[in-house]
């Protein structure tokens, strides 16, 4: 089955539609499939859910989806840095479903398990509890957070085979796996697609049988705070 596509565009080729929930890999500005949001922003498809650690900032990640407001709800554990985020929110523009950072993960990496629900006692006694089902084990509370599946998956990795192996840089490995594993359907942008068989087995973070599609591009290497000093300081 043909994996490698020759751009974003393609990759999501029949993929979008109005109203679909997409799971997005990245962790602040690193990892974020940046051509394949820009791609989606393109395509005009609106009213999304994204689930999705953060929204990255006003003019990259999923903000550039906010400013169009193609965005409709967002389940996230950090918003911190993206003013028109908080505009939309504090407005009423915007739902949001905030999840501590662990559990996020989990639901994800539980969605792409075929887990449908897991206990956990992170957020009890808080609002991220209200509503859900509690239940005691060995004495201790705990509550019941569902696993995630969305439509679709999309996440950035640094390497990959045309089988859809990956292998993901540093940072970029906290979310993007599980965030890859919960969708129906997985579209992966990449730095480098490699020969097959090149990967190390043990090196590989992904087995391609998560991956649907797969597209090389060139990507901005940004970061997220620039903190300098001047150099008689230094």
């Amino acid at each position: 089955m043909k994996k490698v596509y020759g751009s974003a565009a393609e990759a999501l080729d029949g993929l979008l539609h109005d109203g679909m929930f997409i799971a997005a890999g990245g962790f602040g500005l690193c990892g974020i499939p940046e051509l394949l949001l820009q791609a989606i922003k393109d395509a005009g498809t609106k009213d999304l859910t994204f689930a999705s650690n953060n929204a990255g900032v006003d003019d990259f990640g999923i903000g550039i989806l906010l400013q169009t407001r193609q965005v409709k709800k967002m389940i996230s554990s950090y918003v911190g840095e993206n003013a028109e985020f908080m505009r939309q929110y504090l407005s009423g523009e915007l739902e949001l479903e905030f999840n501590p950072q662990g559990t996020l993960a989990e639901r994800m990496r539980a969605g792409g398990c075929g887990i449908p629900g897991f206990y956990t006692k992170t957020g009890v006694g808080t609002r991220i509890a209200e509503g859900k089902e509690h239940k005691d084990f060995d004495g201790e509370t705990y509550i019941m957070e569902r696993g995630i599946v969305a439509d679709l998956s999309i996440v950035k990795a640094w390497k990959a085979d045309d089988t859809g192996n990956l292998v993901f840089r540093k940072t970029a490995r906290n979310f993007n796996p599980p965030a890859a594993m919960c969708g129906k359907t997985c579209v992966v942008e990449v730095e480098e697609i490699v020969e097959r068989g090149s990967l190390d087995p043990d090196h590989i973070h992904l087995p391609g049988i998560f991956v649907h599609r797969i597209i090389q591009g060139t990507h901005e290497k940004r970061i997220e705070k620039v903190t300098t000093r001047s150099r008689e300081d230094a």
